[in-house]
Order: C-alpha cells, then structure tokens, then sequence
C-alpha cells in the first residue's frame, strides 16, 4: 500500500460540525480566491477576493472597484449580440430563423451535452458569422414527466432519446451579419437516417474566418472525421484526417490553431488536436491541411487541458497529471522540442491541484491551488526565474477549531492484481483503541469521474467529515472505469458497465477489512446517479457485505439511459443484448437483503423515474421490502436548502439500520 501526497489531517480535539453548516460557504476555502486575471500586455494582476476587487502592480496592493476594473481590462461589448428567444434565433435583434425550444431547438447545446459541447453559437473571430446548432428532435419520441405544482397536475414531457431508439437529427446553420444570408453547413450528405444521426461536435472556425470544422461522430462512436466545410456556401470541403476505435471515440476539444507571427489572433497554418490515440489524452501537431507533423506530448498521464501560448507562439500552456495521478499541474511545453516543464512544483513537491492565470508574454503567472492538508494558497510566480515572488492570498483553515477526523490518501490493487487504484480513507477523530466503528464506502465509479484527488479534503466535502465526527469511517476508491487514468483503464468496462467496477469496488472492501477498527458487521454503500447504479448493484450483489445501502438516481437498466451516452459504453440495446441483460438490476430486485433507500428526483429528467418505480415495482413482486423517498419538483440532482434534508435523511437512516 502506497501513501500518497502531502499534508494527511490530525487528529484534534474541537467542535462538531452542525446540519446547518454543511452548505455553509464561509467553510469552502477555495470560495475565496477567484478571479485572477493579468491586465492585457502587462504584468498587473487584478483578483478578488472577499473582501473586494484587488489589483496588484508588482511593488503594492491597492483597492478597485468594478468600473475602473472595466476601463483597465478595456472591456467592450461584443460586437453583436445572438439569442434565442421563444425559440427563435435573433442577432442584433433580426429574426434570423425560426424554431419553437421544443421540436426544433436553435443555437442551444445538442447531444445531450456530450462531447465537450456546453453550447450552441460560435462566433467566427471577427464576429462577421454566426454559426449555430439547429436541432430537430420532432421525431423523437415525447416522455411524461409530471407537474404537480398546477392545480390539476399537468404532464411535463421532455424529449429524450433511448439507447437503441430514434435520435435527433442536428444540423450547422451560419448567419453571414453583412450579408444576412443564412446557409446549412451539408453534413449529411448522404441524407441517410445513419448520417443524419451523426453527433456534430467540436466546431472551430478558421483565423481567417472561411473555413469550418467540425469533429464528427457515427452513432456507433467508433469513428471520427475531422471535417472542413466552406463558411461562406456551406460546401463540404475535405476530411483532414480520421480516427477509429473498436470500443469508442470521444472528441471533446476543438482544434487549437497555432499564432502567427506574435499576432494575437491566430495565423492558422498549423494547429493542435487532443486525442487519446496512443491510449493516453496528449496533443498532437497538425498542418492545417491535416498532415501530421508530430505527437507533441507522450507518456502515462494524461493532458487535461489547454491553457494558452506564449507571447512568441514558441510554447503552450496546460494542465496535465505527469507528476501527480491524483492532483493536476500547469507545464510550459516547447512546441519545437516538445520539453515540458512543471511550472507549479509546491516547495519542490509535485503537490496538489493547481489552477493558474498566464500573462500575455507567458513570462508570469499566478497559482491558485490545493492540497489534501492545505485549503488554499494563490502565488504570483516568475516562470522565467523559476521562483514565488509574492504569496497573494492563504486560506485560513476553515475547520480550524473542530474535531478533524482523520485523513489517509493511498492506493490498493485493483482486481487484475496489478493496477493501482487511490482511495481517500476518513476516520473519526480520537477513536478509540480496540474500538470497531460503522463504515461507508462513497461510490460513483463511472466515466469522466475521479473523486479522490490531491485537493483540500482529498476531494472530500463537508458532509464525509461530518460522518466522521459521528463515528463513521467513510471510504472512497476510483475503480477502473473511472478518468484521467487512460484509455483503457476507462474504456475497459466497455459494454458491461458494473461488472469490472464492483470486482474493483470490492477490492477496497477487503483492504476495508483488514482494518482493526472497521466493523466488517456494519458496513454500507452510498452513491448518486452511476452512483446509484453501483450501490444497489453491489448491495444486491454482496448482501453479507453491505447492510445498508442509500442510492440516488440510480440507473436501474441502461436500456431506459440517453442515447449518446449509454450507446458509448454499452452500444446498443440490439447490439448488445446480453450485456444488457447481465448488468440490468430488474432480475436482481430477488436478492434485496437487508435495507435500501432509494431516493429519487420525481422530474428527473437526466435519469428518468422510470428506472426506480420499475426497480420498486419488482421489489414487490418479490415480496422484498426496500425504502423509496422522492424529491418532488427536483431533477437529477438535490439542490438548495433541500439537499440538507437530503443529508439529514441518508444519515438518519444510518443511524437507525447501520450504527
């Protein structure tokens, strides 16, 4: 067993935690720094913090209010402005096409959000285009969701595509603001059903506004086209390049376009793509002609994101996993000579989670980050000196004066026996020696997650501590399946989701119960959403293990989940029968021991209801007994001051069938 990164919690004696304070901001430290930002072409750095706007010159600090904020940044308003109103898309107040928000959706995000996309107008560099999703989802079938609140309840359908079902058919529109012609960009030019269900993902313009791009998907996902499309007639122009795999492909960047000549706006003859190609997520240089030029990062981690150039265009900026798997640093990599440097090493030590603010001239930045025992510290960095000029802002521990349990960060074998896997242990404070306590394991577990970081808190929250100061270990482990670990290490669950997850999960129940003081008689498994679906798979799976479980919105059988994401991990329903069958929980509803709550969104509109009532109703048919509690008015997630009750009704029920 490995101990990971710096800064494990002590044991101390203090005050509880109390309901109220769960949601309590003032106990978030990181809430107080945000906002860094250089001033443009220049070193001086303006930020927020709680007690105002603050700008720092290099020598001084000094007060700034907001409109002076504005004139230093020298902000100005866009040169148009688009909206979709009544469902009508507008630019500059024109009406430039119709839609009605429900059928056929304008310039709003498509797929369901998938692929990166989290909207749908893009504006060519120099605002002369606009291009915009259209969506038609009238050939989708409609779903009830119910609206109680009305005097006589009235149905709320939304339109949600199901794995194996009919999908919506998404199309480019580009609005020309001189000429006020409106073109379609011919994507599917085929015309087939199969065409016309392609995702449309990652739309880029070209610097000199003639051209774009767009990353596209079969709904197989399983292969990728970059494609370039003539701006002006919406003609296809070529594939620059393609990329297959047996399991899936999901681009979810847009292609990065190098500077030319220290010009801030782009040159374009060169640009940057992430794929996880070699099995890991690097950047890879293009000719913007689609000829490969080079693999630019490479190795066993991951590039996260991109940050920004330099002044010269000779090196980037991003963020990436190399030195620490549980935490994430900014690096400089010279796009000649492909060298990476950290440039966000805490005391020498690959510590922690960095997020940082650039100068134009990449000469200067600024380090806002986290570790497992430290709540907050932003530092002004001098990149080419290499040292901390000023420390800006440290959080005061907020929790300070409670009993902190404690914290152990590690790692365990997977199932394979070779792959590691980190967890985040908490335990009561000043436990008891020869005393054996209730545990917990926390489980997501899916795609695009990882809840053990080297953050403040491991990545924790307040409510884990809480358990803890109540006399509960908590445990949580991201098993393979989960992010920022690689291709395979996500991709491997394909088309059994469940299955390699709960062989994983439990792994860290043995290691559990090597512990002297977890009490192997009181353990129970908590999770929301994936989450969910793993709690009760691995309660129904293990009922000597876990004698209790909470689970919210659980997915009950992926055949009632969204096309684009279910149909990616588990292909289609006809196509996939039997890993269907194998990892639906209906049939399992007969090996319910013990006690499960499941708790429920009644407008749960990302994991539809259907999945709980058809689990409760089997429940019954098998004269099994199992707890159902549902939000009404809330979707997917608990939110507000009602996801107190939220906690206070999981804890409650530990209290009365786990302690």
């Amino acid at each position: 067993m490995a101990v990971l990164a710096a800064g494990c919690t002590a044991f101390a004696q203090g005050k509880l935690l109390q309901w109220d304070q769960l949601m309590d901001r003032n106990l978030y430290p990181q809430r107080e720094m945000w906002g860094f930002q250089f001033l443009p072409g220049s070193d001086k750095l303006m930020y927020n913090t709680k007690d105002g706007l603050r700008l720092y010159d290099g020598k001084k600090e000094t007060a700034l209010d907001r409109d002076e904020a504005k004139r230093l940044l020298g902000t100005e308003a866009d040169l148009h402005h688009a909206e979709t109103k009544e469902g009508n898309l507008y630019v500059d107040g024109k009406l430039v096409e119709r839609g009605d928000g429900y059928n056929i959706v304008l310039g709003e995000s498509v797929h369901r959000n998938e692929f990166g996309i989290d909207g749908g107008l893009f504006w060519s560099p120099r605002q002369s285009r606009l291009a915009f999703y259209r969506m038609d989802q009238s050939m989708v079938k409609d779903y009830p969701l119910v609206n109680t609140k009305a005097r006589q309840a009235e149905v709320k359908p939304i339109k949600y595509p199901m794995a194996g079902m009919k999908s919506h058919e998404v199309t480019v529109g580009v609005y020309d603001v001189a000429t006020e012609k409106l073109i379609y960009l011919n994507t599917a030019r085929d015309t087939t059903v199969h065409e016309r269900e392609m995702y449309l993902t990652n739309i880029a313009w070209s610097p000199d506004e003639k051209s774009i791009y767009i990353a596209k998907v079969n709904r197989e996902q399983n292969h990728m086209w970059l494609e370039q499309y003539d701006a002006a007639t919406g003609a296809f122009v070529k594939v620059l390049f393609e990329e297959t795999n047996p399991r899936y492909v999901e681009p979810c960047e847009a292609m990065i376009f190098l500077p030319s000549n220290g010009k801030r706006l782009p040159g374009g003859d060169q640009f940057l793509w992430f794929s996880m190609r070699d099995g890991y997520k690097h950047l890879y240089l293009y000719n913007k002609d689609g000829s490969l030029v080079k693999q630019l990062t490479k190795g066993e981690y991951e590039v996260e994101g991109f940050i920004q150039f330099d002044k010269k265009g000779e090196n980037i900026f991003v963020y990436a996993n190399r030195d620490n798997l549980t935490g994430r640093a900014a690096y400089r990599v010279n796009l000649k000579s492909g060298r990476m440097d950290n440039l966000t090493t805490a005391d020498g030590m690959n510590w922690g989670t960095h997020s940082v603010a650039i100068n134009e001239a990449g000469t200067m930045l600024v380090d806002v980050w986290s570790c497992s025992g430290m709540p907050g510290r932003a530092e002004l960095y001098n990149i080419k000196k290499g040292k901390v000029v000023k420390t800006l802002y440290e959080c005061e521990n907020p929790l300070q004066d409670y009993a902190m349990p404690g914290m152990n960060m590690g790692s365990i074998k997977a199932a394979d026996g070779k792959t590691d896997l980190y967890y985040r242990l908490i335990t009561p404070p000043n436990m008891e020696p020869g005393k054996k306590y209730p545990t917990l394991v926390y489980v997501y577990g899916g795609p695009h997650s990882q809840l053990v970081t080297d953050s403040w808190l491991g990545g924790g929250n307040l409510y884990f501590l809480f358990l803890a100061q109540q006399g509960y270990v908590v445990f949580t482990v991201d098993n393979r399946g989960t992010d920022n670990r690689g291709f395979e290490f996500e991709s491997c669950t394909h088309r059994r989701l469940g299955e390699i997850e709960m062989a994983d999960q439990m792994e860290g129940v043995k290691f559990l119960k090597s512990l002297p003081y977890v009490d192997q008689d009181r353990m129970g498994v908590e999770g929301w959403s994936f989450g969910g679906f793993m709690t009760i798979t691995m309660k129904l799976a293990h009922p000597e293990v876990f004698k209790v479980g909470c689970a919210g919105g659980p997915v009950i059988d992926w055949k009632w989940y969204e096309i684009m994401y279910g149909e990616r991990y588990m292909d289609t329903p006809q196509e996939n029968p039997e890993g269907y069958e194998a990892t639906s929980l209906l049939g399992k509803a007969k090996d319910l021991e013990g006690r499960l709550l499941v708790i429920q969104g009644a407008e749960d509109n990302t994991v539809v209801p259907q999945h709980s009532t058809e689990f409760i109703e089997r429940c019954i048919n098998n004269f099994k007994q199992v707890d159902y509690f549902a939000y009404p008015h809330h979707e997917h997630n608990v939110l507000g001051r009602e996801r107190l009750h939220l906690y206070k009704k999981m804890f409650d029920y530990y209290e009365t069938f786990l302690k």
